[in-house]
């Protein structure tokens, strides 16, 4: 009799990180993807300056130009009119992926597009985000640049022959390497990427994602300067109790996290009452951004300008008043309306306008306090609390004060978590009916081994046994749904379950046939008991065998089965370690008390 051999499932060796060649392979494509990043921020900041130019100061040039220095009077509410408008064109007949943050889309694309973005987006998203912040759009370069980087990480890992895992970790590549292009912040880039964009931590993820931010920090000072880009020099206000103010301003922050977040979508929804086609929402919104611009220009276009004079604390509360809520009303409009932008800049000049307030009560340069609301803001309104206190500490220089960004960031990030279900980037994806967890754990499966999951010493049956028997025996004696056959000496030949019995019975199979002979052209999966649940789980899934049998590695004798019910379990016992309280100091406390009054053990608690 031949009988096929059980087909074992072989596991790499065990250990803390799941990682192979395509590492390095993926490291080397990453040195491509961070020029390509570096080269795409560059492109934009010049795309930026030239439509600039010509909306504001009717010249063709790639000079970087101030809308402040503009003199067009009542121009001021046509311009953004105008840019949006071409802007809604562009998303009408080109893409309609080139609206909204960038950051969002990004991450939709990740998760449910398998990590596949289009030349076309490349091509339109940093033009159309070039034409509504040149026009006055109220927005930042990092979202565009986020979704243009990972356009470009995409496209060219679609020239290979690459997984949707190694397609996002190209994307995200692209992505962190055109916000360090643009703003000079390697290290928060890579915490962005981790916190928002990779929903994994894995060194075949992070190691490219890292070599593509340096490889763009190198190109940055050739294509657009170096050093901080807000560098301060304000000196710490004292020490120890800087930290419970940051805390007080990360909890203003994120508060001010959660209105900004309710009031752009309570926004986005009053424009999708609109009668007319969403090609035109932007120009609507237009109208506010320019009546906004009408009355404090500063509020137009990326702002970096008004970030600079946050931090460098030379400006009036009037003044910082005013920035606040203008900004924050054109900005919620203009996003809402659906037109091309992003979201970090505003944060920025809003949380740095509120730590400016603050900072006004408390001492110490008010450009100091301005940083920490920076912070706060981040953290609380993108839920990147390690992201949002590094790059404040990136973006001026000022390392030594990241005790105090790190406290306002994590304080912001827990108001935030815990008044907001979503985050300002999430919620519009889950309006297009997709639930995100924004929660990195290690999957139980993954902890646990077939041997610690399996019911061991299953019940058996000899491969001698013929089918008459097989029948009478799950008539009246079977314990399990299926049962291991084994030969003389214990090993494994197969597996019989009901179904079987119930087809040979159903089929008039031969009653004096062996069972080893029944399946012996069967190929049966098995694994050993060292193996990851994980990999069982994946194994059950391939195969649709729901019970694996567990054999011992040396001379493959079955010690255990393992079924769906099985993994289910290691879940189940996840949910009860979350959530399953008990106190176990205090009852102990309770049974030592108990035997001093009574000179015996209280028993077992």
């Amino acid at each position: 009799m031949s009988l096929t051999p059980p087909r074992v499932v072989e596991t790499h060796q065990l250990g803390d990180h799941s990682v192979d060649l395509r590492m390095p392979l993926l490291a080397l494509m990453a040195l491509a993807v961070g020029t390509g990043g570096a080269l795409g921020a560059w492109i934009l900041l010049k795309l930026i300056a030239v439509a600039t130019n010509l909306f504001w100061f009717g010249r063709l040039s790639a000079d970087h130009a101030l809308i402040t220095d503009a003199s067009v009077g009542l121009m001021v509410i046509a311009i953004p009119v105008i840019g949006s408008l071409i802007v809604g064109l562009m998303a009408r007949f080109g893409s309609d992926k080139i609206r909204g943050h960038g950051i969002p889309e990004a991450i939709e694309t990740i998760l449910f597009g398998e990590s596949r973005l289009s030349l076309k987006v490349a091509l339109l998203k940093p033009l159309s985000s070039a034409i509504s912040i040149g026009s006055g759009g109220p927005f930042g370069a990092e979202g565009p640049i986020i979704m243009t980087g990972g356009a470009l990480g995409s496209l060219f890992a679609q020239c290979f022959h690459l997984s949707a895992a190694e397609r996002k970790t190209l994307l995200v590549a692209g992505a962190a390497a055109g916000m360090t292009a643009i703003f000079g912040t390697p290290l928060a880039a890579i915490l962005l990427a981790v916190e928002v964009l990779l929903f994994e931590w894995k060194p075949r993820s992070f190691v490219p994602v890292v070599v593509a931010t340096i490889v763009s920090f190198a190109w940055r000072p050739y294509l657009i300067g170096a050093g901080p880009m807000f560098p301060m020099i304000a000196a710490l206000p004292g020490t120890g109790w800087p930290l419970l103010a940051s805390a007080g301003i990360g909890l203003l922050t994120g508060l001010e996290a959660l209105l900004l977040s309710t009031s752009l979508y309570r926004i986005e929804d009053l424009f999708h009452k609109l009668p007319v086609h969403w090609m035109w929402w932007p120009a609507i919104g237009a109208v506010v951004v320019g009546l906004g611009g009408l009355i404090d220009a500063h509020v137009l276009g990326a702002g970096y300008a008004s970030i600079d004079a946050l931090l460098g604390g030379s400006l009036t509360l009037r003044v910082v008043g005013a920035l606040l809520f203008v900004k924050a009303v054109v900005w919620l409009v203009a996003l809402g309306s659906g037109t091309s932008g992003g979201v970090l800049a505003p944060l920025l000049i809003l949380g740095g306008a509120t730590g400016y307030l603050a900072g006004s009560f408390l001492p110490g340069d008010a450009g100091f306090w301005a940083m920490i609301g920076m912070a706060g803001i981040m953290s609380g309104a993108m839920r990147a609390p390690m992201t949002g206190a590094v790059f404040a500490a990136e973006l001026t220089g000022h390392f030594d004060a990241l005790p105090s960004t790190i406290m306002a960031a994590g304080t912001a990030y827990a108001v935030s978590v815990l008044l907001m279900r979503r985050s300002i980037l999430t919620e519009k994806i889950a309006r297009r009916g997709r639930h995100i967890l924004q929660e990195y754990t290690v999957d139980p499966l993954d902890l646990l081994q077939a041997g610690q999951l399996m019911t061991p010493a299953p019940q058996t049956l000899p491969s001698t046994m013929t089918v008459s028997d097989a029948l009478d025996f799950y008539t009246a004696d079977a314990r399990h749904r299926s049962h291991p056959v084994v030969d003389h000496e214990g090993r494994l030949v197969g597996l019989v379950s009901r179904t079987d019995a119930l087809r040979w019975q159903a089929d008039h199979s031969p009653s004096r046939i062996t069972l080893g002979e029944a399946i012996s052209d069967v190929e049966q999966p098995v694994a050993y008991p060292d193996t990851p649940g994980g990999v069982v789980a994946d194994l059950i899934i391939e195969t649709g065998i729901g019970r694996i049998p567990i054999i011992e590695r040396e001379n493959h004798k079955v010690i255990g089965i393992l079924s769906r019910q099985d993994l289910l379990k290691a879940r189940s016992a996840n949910r009860i370690a979350e959530t399953g309280r008990s106190r176990h100091v205090g009852r102990r406390a309770v049974r030592i008390a108990d035997r001093n009054e009574t000179g015996t053990s209280a028993g077992p608690g």
